[in-house]
């Protein structure tokens, strides 16, 4: 047996190494909480470089204020195995968050970019587009209508479509195939990837389109695009798309002139509420005035409500329609051409009360 005073001295050691070990453990715990727990709304952007040691990090993150220790972070990343995983890049990160959650978070590929957004009308011309996102700063217009002209070689695999329309026709490749919708894209996005994200959801919202087409005609995705793009200019309020698209195949189907006047305005390069007769007259193959059937390519890029009206097109026994020209953006419809003009005659006299 031990004397009584050596059991008395390795007793107060016991209780001083407890003691140690407890106040170590206390520390340790501390230097794995929150900054400042209180900071839930302060967001610090953190950049760690490409091929950056954890101990680089762990000095980065301490002078961020956003890690008590780097010391104890090295050791942790070591300790979970996650030292090796982290991903360069900008993180949002806060001083409330634990030690956990910090290197989750810098493991994670959610990394944070700088955005913008734009807004694309229903019925842009590419043209139009290109002067909407060069105004924003998002593209140099010259080079992205280079590119509306003549795609890169990987747009014609990725979308194959794009492959068989008629160049020769067409004044821009891709005209009618860049959506018309919001988009947010990363700053300092190419021209390239802006058209890839604009026709990749074109391609979406024509599929689905299509798989939920009541009666599907058989046209290819040009000629749903180019007569969608005409409905989009001529309907001057969605509920008018599925008649007026009617009407459209209708004159089709006899083999009529489509005489459109949206189709003549993209000749033009305006847009005239009203044409004359030497404007219905001007050669080209988009007047559909003076040639039947569909204009050579879209007039502008359709939004999903008129390629929905292709798809599903209202059965009508209809073959005229005009504008009402009374500010309600509403058309009258008509089954002869009398019943045509006497319209045309109501729509002149609108257009007068309007002044």
């Amino acid at each position: 047996m031990l004397p009584k005073r050596a059991v008395t001295v390795w007793g107060a050691l016991l209780a001083v190494l407890l003691f140690c070990t407890a106040g170590l453990a206390i520390s340790l715990n501390r230097l794995l909480l929150p900054v400042d727990s209180g900071a839930v709304d302060e967001a610090v952007m953190v950049e760690i470089p490409s091929g950056a040691s954890t101990e680089r990090i762990a000095l980065i993150l301490a002078e961020e204020g956003i890690i008590r220790s780097a010391l104890v972070f090295r050791l942790y990343a070591r300790w979970t195995g996650q030292d090796t995983r982290f991903i360069a890049g900008i993180h949002l990160l806060s001083p409330s968050m634990g030690l956990k959650e910090v290197v989750a978070r810098l493991i994670s590929e959610d990394v944070y970019r700088e955005t913008a957004w734009f807004t694309i009308p229903e019925g842009f011309t590419v043209e139009q587009i290109a002067d909407r996102l060069a105004a924003l700063g998002l593209v140099e217009r010259k080079r992205f209508l280079e590119l509306a002209l003549q795609p890169p070689d990987s747009f014609f695999e990725r979308f194959p479509y794009i492959g068989e329309i008629e160049r020769a026709q067409v004044k821009y490749l891709l005209e009618g195939y860049l959506f018309p919708d919001t988009y947010e894209i990363a700053s300092g996005a190419a021209e390239e990837e802006i058209m890839a994200i604009m026709l990749a959801r074109m391609e979406f919202v024509y599929k689905d389109a299509a798989a939920d087409s009541g009666r599907h005609p058989a046209m290819t995705m040009h000629q749903v695009l180019t007569l969608a793009a005409i409905v989009e200019k001529e309907a001057g309020v969605v509920q008018d798309q599925r008649l007026i698209a009617g009407i459209f195949f209708n004159r089709l189907a006899v083999n009529h002139a489509l005489d459109s006047c949206a189709t003549v305005n993209y000749v033009l390069g305006e847009a005239k509420e009203v044409l004359s007769g030497l404007d219905t007259k001007i050669e080209s193959p988009y007047n559909t005035y003076k040639y039947p059937g569909l204009p050579p390519g879209p007039i502008g890029a359709p939004g999903a409500s008129a390629i929905r009206a292709v798809f599903n097109p209202e059965e009508t026994d209809y073959f005229y329609f005009n504008s009402k020209r009374d500010g309600s953006g509403e058309s009258y419809f008509s089954r002869t051409l009398e019943e045509h003009n006497l319209n045309t005659l109501r729509a002149e006299e609108n257009s007068r009360k309007r002044g």
